[in-house]
């Protein structure tokens, strides 16, 4: 097992910087380093279309005049061998005399899964890995398992954010749910969002709560796009939803031609994935899975749904939620409406099966993380 622990832990800090900023591409970070143990260079992921953490380190290095001839890189996932919106990293570090590279893990890409450390290896470049099972390439994995998700299983990473009660009430009976939790909690709400690459919700929460779903309360150089279930098109043309400078996907199951053209005019793209019964006829809703799908070919890594208990029991019902960001407030609401409404269940063993991963205070509030037990073996 390569002892790196000091120098890939730093490659991983560099790699969380690029938490809102290479979205689609993986957050990577990278350092450069002489056999001694002197730092030569290091960066992360640019913007789509800029360079990847190897190459700013490699310029990094240059800017301050070091030669990286023989020097070892520390990197937070494989080199890429492929020619994308890029050259392949690995090329540049072979050109630039890099000797050796030790990688927390494999990417997962088909365009690259193992044929970047296969091409430094022909190169006469000494490559080490990670175990999989070694925490720091668990947490490597972690800083970017919508990508994980998105290359191995087609379709984004699902993580499903609520606003609730303590007693699980996410708003009145009356519809009132602004605001449950507290500035604190919706700052770090917002903060959530902008390490997605989209943001669902459905037409009822457009309707009713006329929300933006953009990233206000925290800096951030790019907005998620957006994501709107409509089956039947209600989107009304003035919504607050159409925010500049951000993709918005509206997906229905009911084709309407002249609605769809004018939401477009507004710089939507309409799209139909219309559900059918096991008997061929139509739902008359959006083919949630589908849409999943087709966002897996869209570049969506990350899926942050806000959405109102409908929609969120639908999610839930179906399988397709990963993990759930919750925070909870400490006040009781009594009746009102649930974090999602799916059941009724007949036996405990049929409630969903939840593995809490954090829990922290956020202000007055609680957030906890909880990942659907397995959902990770991918």
């Amino acid at each position: 097992m390569p002892l790196a622990s000091p120098q890939l832990t730093t490659a991983l800090a560099l790699a969380a910087e690029a938490m809102q900023l290479s979205d689609p591409n993986p957050r990577v970070g990278c350092i450069i380093m002489t056999p001694d143990g002197a730092l030569l260079g290091q960066g992360h992921t640019q913007q789509t279309g800029g360079q990847h953490a190897e190459v700013m380190a490699l310029r990094d290095a240059a800017a301050k005049g070091h030669s990286v001839v023989g020097a070892a890189a520390y990197v937070t996932l494989e080199p890429c061998s492929h020619h994308g919106r890029t050259g392949p990293c690995c090329d540049a570090l072979i050109a630039a005399g890099i000797k050796k590279v030790i990688a927390t893990n494999t990417d997962p890409n088909p365009l690259v899964a193992g044929q970047g450390f296969a091409r430094l290896r022909a190169a006469d470049v000494e490559v080490e890995v990670l175990a999989p099972d070694h925490p720091l390439a668990i947490e490597a994995r972690e800083l970017n398992i919508g990508f994980f998700s998105r290359m191995v299983r087609k379709m984004p990473w699902v993580r499903m954010k609520v606003a609730a009660s303590l007693d699980g009430k996410t708003a009145l009976p009356n519809g009132v749910s602004q605001w449950i939790t507290s500035t604190e909690a919706r700052t770090d709400g917002h903060a959530w969002r902008a390490r997605a690459s989209a943001v669902l919700t459905g037409i009822g929460t457009v309707l009713q709560d006329k929300p933006r779903l953009d990233v206000r309360l925290v800096e951030t150089p790019r907005q998620p796009h957006l994501v709107v279930v409509d089956s039947k098109l209600e989107t009304p043309l003035d919504s607050p939803i159409f925010v500049a400078g951000r993709k918005l996907f509206i997906y229905a199951a009911q084709e309407d031609a002249e609605k769809a053209c004018a939401l477009e005019s507004q710089g939507a793209t309409v799209l139909y994935q219309p559900g059918h019964n096991v008997d061929g006829s139509p739902t008359g809703k959006v083919d949630l899975a589908a849409m999943l799908r087709d966002l897996g070919t869209r570049e969506i890594n990350e899926l942050h749904v806000e959405a109102g208990h409908k929609l969120n029991g639908s999610l839930v019902r179906e399988g397709l939620i990963d993990e759930f960001l919750v925070y909870l407030a400490p006040k009781l609401m009594g009746q009102g409406a649930d974090m999602a409404q799916f059941g009724p269940l007949s036996e405990l063993s049929q409630a969903l099966p939840l593995t809490f991963l954090s829990t922290a205070m956020v202000g007055p509030d609680l957030r906890i993380l909880a990942r659907v037990t397995g959902r990770d073996n991918f």
